[in-house]
């Protein structure tokens, strides 16, 4: 049997194992950093295939490694299973909200597929008789974009010969995708409280202060390059009209599709802050919340997986999923002139800038990264939406899970049979900025 046969038939002989898995995650859906039944489910179910598991990777409670095999190459899987706060959706093409968190970025399938796709290949290397190690990294907290991150700053992805992951979005791709790098942080006012009519001269209104900062951010916008965005939204102020507020508070994202760009861009956000505080007598306090690097993307890895996807079979669909897609479009408004799904798409020639961020970028500069995107719902889905909860807890969604651990898994033994295709995507990695 050639090896995308063996590929495609352990994943057909588990696939009932595979969505019990990610429907019993989305039955589930816990928010970042509070994914304890999520995080179990998926280690469950790799030690029931062989793996070892280890617990608190990093500090983080809802972490592990799950690990089989020896010597190299060290292959690992970025999983994640965090949901979303206010997504709670039936699955239906209705919106018929449930309280609660759901899985509006579709992380149920996410995580299940990184174990299928290392149980497959565990299967393949064990009939083969093929040395290395196979790593499953359960990663909490993508969606606050912290999980990876510090696992990164640990050195838990130190020792790998290549990580790989996958998105569920609304078509079937290699990403090769330059997310955002991203400084997210909160600035802290704190002023004096007076009376606002009968003694104004008395206060210091930390609200001046953060509207001054605002203010002074938005003419700095002329000055940034193109690609840098920064937004912002009020969190806290306190009292009522006629008190001066002594606190007020701001929450900002600043991005771009380079760091050093990010990175000056929000140091010139912290002076305007620093100017307001001057300007009002009050004080300010900068707290980071997190950040991130841009995507480093890997033309070697990209084309071997690229070449894995192209074999396998892309997933078809019955009357009644069509019907499903066609009446959450109307539903929804989604834009897709009713074609909702399509095959394969091409591998770009130059990498494509995304308006997004991820914790997986942070990976991909400490080793080679590849990530696969699979159609999980319908063309026009936009993420962190109800309807892409509502089909990535159904047949649609499973699908993507599905075929895309098939992808992952076959280009991952190519890596395994050609050691010489690790070489050059390191020889890449090395020398790209």
């Amino acid at each position: 049997m050639d090896t995308r046969k063996q590929i495609t038939t352990w994943v057909d002989t588990n696939r009932e194992d595979l969505i019990e898995t990610a429907n019993e995650i989305f039955k589930h859906p816990e928010i970042s950093l509070e994914e304890k039944v999520s995080s179990k489910i998926l280690a469950d179910y790799l030690e029931k295939q062989g793996f070892t598991v280890t617990w608190g990777i990093a500090g983080f409670e809802t972490a592990f490694v799950a690990e089989w095999g020896y010597g190299k190459p060290v292959l690992g899987f970025l999983a994640e299973y965090d949901a979303l706060p206010g997504l709670g959706q039936e699955t239906c093409s209705t919106r018929k909200a449930i309280e609660g968190p759901g899985h509006g970025c579709g992380h149920n399938l996410l995580g299940t597929a990184c174990a299928g796709a290392a149980g497959a290949l565990k299967s393949w290397m064990e009939t083969e008789e093929k040395e290395g190690t196979i790593r499953v990294y359960g990663c909490p907290a993508e969606e606050i974009v912290i999980g990876k991150i510090r696992m990164n700053e640990a050195g838990v992805f130190d020792d790998l010969s290549a990580a790989i992951t996958w998105h569920p979005f609304d078509r079937n791709r290699v990403s090769y995708d330059i997310w955002q790098a991203q400084d997210i942080k909160n600035y802290k006012f704190y002023g004096k409280a007076a009376h606002a009519s009968k003694h104004p001269e008395m206060g210091r209104s930390a609200l001046d202060a953060a509207e001054l900062m605002n203010v002074g951010v938005n003419y700095l916008r002329e000055h940034v390059a193109d690609d840098v965005r920064m937004h912002y939204t009020y969190t806290n102020t306190d009292g009522p009209a006629n008190i001066v507020p002594p606190y007020a508070s701001t929450n900002y994202f600043i991005r771009s599709a380079k760091w050093e760009r990010t990175k000056d861009a929000s140091e010139r956000v912290d002076n305007c802050a620093k100017g307001a505080a001057l300007m009002t007598g009050t004080r300010v306090e900068i707290e980071r919340v997190t950040k991130n690097k841009e995507m480093k993307v890997n033309r070697v890895l990209a084309e071997t997986f690229y070449h894995a996807m192209e074999q396998i079979q892309t997933p078809e669909y019955t009357d009644e999923e069509i019907l499903f897609a066609k009446e959450i479009s109307e539903e929804a408004g989604l834009e897709n002139d009713g074609v909702y799904f399509t095959g394969l798409e091409p591998l770009e020639e130059n990498p494509v800038i995304l308006s997004i961020g991820t914790d997986v970028s942070d990976v991909s500069h400490t080793v080679p990264t590849v990530m696969l995107s699979a159609a999980a719902m319908c063309k026009g889905t936009p993420l962190h939406h109800w309807a892409a909860t509502a089909q990535v807890g159904m047949s649609i969604g499973e699908k993507a899970m599905l075929y895309v651990a098939e992808c992952m898994a076959l280009g991952a033994t190519d890596l395994v049979k050609q050691p010489e295709l690790l070489k050059k995507a390191w020889e890449l990695h090395d020398k790209t900025k």
